[in-house]
């Protein structure tokens, strides 16, 4: 397993997040490179290079990019590139490590990105509790400006960009695409209708292109390497590194960057093993809303095809791992409040989907649940998923409809034991 650092590898030089440091380690080569193509050769290259979006879906980039490029006869004012840095999945942690210790290379790939969809500006939105994001964010566009990466003329290229920084108000719906428009356009966040798409009725209904911070991180190196050097790492179907957020009943929990398709036993020798010496019960492979897995499931390579082979997600390649003292039940239970809290509620099956939910679990951990209500889980999970406006009411059945298919017996024990009888034992589920 080749762990050479790609978009990790300025994280723990000297101020990393500082232009001049940036620049002696490649930064904004890529940048300069790119004005010396033609747009269309550049979403030619990050096609063939088969970059996926890193923010969950993993739809391929170019192909978004070919989207919005089209017709070439729109003004540059009327296209726009839109960063979706909202993240707020449950165990998710590795677009702000980016932004906070590397933010150029994010900033050099969305003027990139910008160059090669005819775009002129691009906005930023970045979760609103990350305060110290936003700041080191909005630092790095204005040396980036200073520099003569940003505003007009860029380069001597006669390309003009400018990037605007926006600070969300913390919402989980925002991490949807239209919901994050509608909220970046002063609006309540609430996910659109589709179609029409981003791509030709996004901010104020122009065609938009919406990446994840992650996946733009990385085109600088695909600009710089080539697309071959690219598909080296990984799966020739989800190539390329990818930022793996280790988190729970490890030993040395953080962020681990390795090809995509590294498997969960490569990721927990990364990180020194189980934390408490107890055996692996289930874990997570992309974050709370994709259905879990458990130590049968060691080798799967997590990546986009493999993990939905499995019957999962690679999702934000968020990894919970959970040992056989902690409750399944009790971390679902923690996860559903979540998904009821976070609901917009726009459409009925997840806004009362999830207040059943958090109804049942209540009942099942406290005592007075009964094994109807074991049934009544699934039949809500069956209301709710395909039914929902949008993919939190889906996200939100994952981890019930998976923890019933893997631990059935643990939800019945609860029931006959008037409560859970993991008495003393405790999850990390909650922390987020």
């Amino acid at each position: 397993m080749p762990l050479a650092p790609v978009l990790t590898k300025r994280f723990g030089t000297d101020q990393p997040w500082k232009i001049e440091n940036y620049e002696r380690l490649d930064g904004y080569a890529g940048l300069r490179k790119a004005l010396t193509m033609t747009p269309d050769d550049l979403i030619g290259l990050v096609k063939d290079a088969n970059l996926r979006g890193r923010g969950g879906a993993g739809f391929p980039t170019g192909m978004k990019w070919s989207f919005v490029a089209e017709p070439k006869g729109v003004p540059r004012g009327d296209r726009y590139v839109v960063v979706n840095a909202d993240e707020g999945e449950p165990g998710t942690c590795r677009d702000m490590p980016l932004m906070m210790n590397d933010p150029h290379s994010m900033v050099e790939g969305i003027i990139i990105s910008c160059f090669a969809i005819r775009a002129a500006r691009a906005f930023i939105y970045i979760r609103g509790e990350a305060v110290h994001a936003i700041r080191r964010v909005t630092a790095a566009v204005e040396q980036a400006r200073a520099r003569g990466y940003l505003g007009t003329d860029i380069l001597g290229s006669g390309f003009d960009c400018e990037i605007t920084v926006h600070a969300g108000a913390g919402a989980y719906i925002c991490g949807e695409e239209t919901a994050l428009l509608d909220s970046l356009e002063g609006r309540r966040g609430q996910p659109r209708l589709k179609p029409p798409f981003p791509a030709t009725n996004g901010l104020y209904q122009k065609p938009t292109t919406v990446n994840n911070v992650g996946t733009l991180a990385s085109v600088p190196y695909i600009v710089l390497g080539g697309s071959d050097w690219f598909k080296k790492m990984g799966p020739e179907g989800s190539p390329g590194p990818c930022i793996y957020s280790l988190s729970g009943r490890v030993k040395n929990p953080g962020q681990y960057e390795a090809p995509m398709g590294t498997t969960l036993r490569e990721l927990l020798e990364l990180a020194g093993g189980m934390s408490r010496g107890k055996e692996l019960k289930f874990w997570t492979p992309g974050g709370s809303s994709t259905p879990m897995f458990t130590a049968e499931q060691l080798d799967i390579p997590l990546d986009f095809d493999a993990a939905v082979k499995a019957g999962s997600m690679n999702g934000t390649s968020a990894v919970m791992i959970f040992d056989e003292d902690d409750c399944v039940v009790r971390a679902v239970q923690k996860w559903s409040d979540f998904y009821a809290h976070e609901s917009c509620g726009k459409c009925t099956p997840c806004r009362e989907g999830t207040y059943w939910y958090v109804a049942i679990f209540d009942r099942l951990e406290h005592g007075g649940g009964t094994i109807e209500d074991v049934e009544t889980l699934l039949d809500l999970s069956d209301n709710i998923l395909g039914r929902a406006f949008c993919a939190l009411g889906d996200g939100a059945t994952s981890p019930v409809m998976s923890s019933i298919k893997y631990f059935r017996e643990e939800y019945l024990a609860h029931v006959e034991h008037n409560g859970c009888p993991h008495a003393g034992a405790r999850t990390l589920a909650g922390a987020h």
